[in-house]
């Protein structure tokens, strides 16, 4: 599965989404040691312990973790893609759960290249992996699912805006390690050397993720197949701190922090990624600033671009200064 070819129909269908199933994935791929995106290790060191003694405490989960993700490619029905009718996480995960015992196994098998072990071999196995996920969700992401969505909704602009500027090619090729836009309805999704799989007429989705690389997915009944690619690292996680103290003391911190963060233009939408303060709240305060002439704004494509005036840049640039 190394090239997908894909008709111009489906490339033009095809949708940003974001998928609570896959964000959980992410998390537990973190757990068990693979690399951890950048800003993300506080959050690991937070719940490390909490993992360990849940593995401790299940010889189950313990064997699957330490066969099913030694390699590279992920075992198929924990990477469905999400549904169009889905209503949050346990619709994903009751579609884990309910994952054939055959379908189960064989998924392994192609995962480890070879026998699955005997204690993996268990009528329930799918239901308990969907336990072993509910646990991660439950403690590692429900609590802070708000702001990550905001962070996903702001790399979604993003990507877009290359969209609007660069093409498909631009847009894909600088969406995830290994997968590039070739052209005449070519995507290279990975440099595995796998024949190509025709996903013509099919239903393709695009999922943002805080992972270190990301993976494809597919669900071959619905013709349904995703991407799922690293968020921003810059919005995966709000930046508390961003504004220096005297201009917070100045503008107060959230504006001021807003007004920082706009180094570079950026939506409505990234800013409240950024700052992880919601949508009106960062309206009220950029209204302020347009009203002060400290920021400006125009329209790319389908979004409006706020950017620092000259007079909200020398504010910046002076306050950011050692001894002010």
């Amino acid at each position: 599965m190394g090239l997908w070819l894909i008709g111009s129909d489906t490339l033009a269908r095809s949708r940003f989404t974001v998928s609570p199933l896959a964000e959980t994935v992410g998390r537990l791929l973190i757990l068990v040691g693979r690399p951890t995106p950048a800003g993300e290790r506080g959050w690991l060191d937070t719940h490390r312990r909490a993992y360990r003694d849940r593995i401790a405490a299940d010889p189950f989960a313990a064997l699957f973790v330490r066969v099913a993700f030694r390699r590279s490619w992920l075992p198929g029905f924990l990477t469905v893609p999400p549904r169009p009718g889905d209503r949050g996480v346990d619709d994903e995960l009751d579609r884990v759960r309910a994952t054939p015992v055959d379908a189960y196994l064989d998924d392994l098998a192609v995962t480890l290249q070879g026998p699955v072990p005997e204690g993996l071999r268990v009528p329930d196995g799918a239901a308990r992996v969907a336990d072993l996920l509910s646990w991660v969700w439950r403690h590692g992401v429900a609590p802070d699912w708000s702001w990550r969505v905001r962070a996903f909704e702001a790399d979604v602009v993003a990507r877009t805006q290359q969209l609007s500027a660069g093409g498909w090619a631009t847009a894909l090729d600088a969406m995830r390690p290994g997968m590039r836009w070739l052209g005449d309805g070519r995507l290279q999704i990975n440099t595995y050397d796998y024949p190509p799989h025709d996903i013509s007429g099919g239903e393709l989705v695009f999922i943002p993720a805080t992972a270190h690389r990301g993976w494809v997915a597919s669900d071959p009944p619905q013709r349904r197949y995703a991407v799922v690619y690293p968020c921003s690292g810059l919005l995966a996680r709000p930046r508390t701190g961003l504004a220096p103290e005297s201009l917070a003391r100045l503008l107060g911190p959230v504006r001021a922090g807003i007004l920082t963060a706009l180094d570079t233009p950026k939506s409505t939408t990234q800013l409240v990624g950024l700052t992880g303060h919601g949508l009106g709240s960062v309206g009220g305060h950029l209204r302020v600033l347009l009203d002060a002439r400290l920021v400006g704004r125009r329209r790319s494509g389908r979004s409006v671009l706020y950017y620092r005036t000259a007079a909200g840049d020398d504010l910046v640039r002076v306050q950011s200064q050692p001894g002010v």
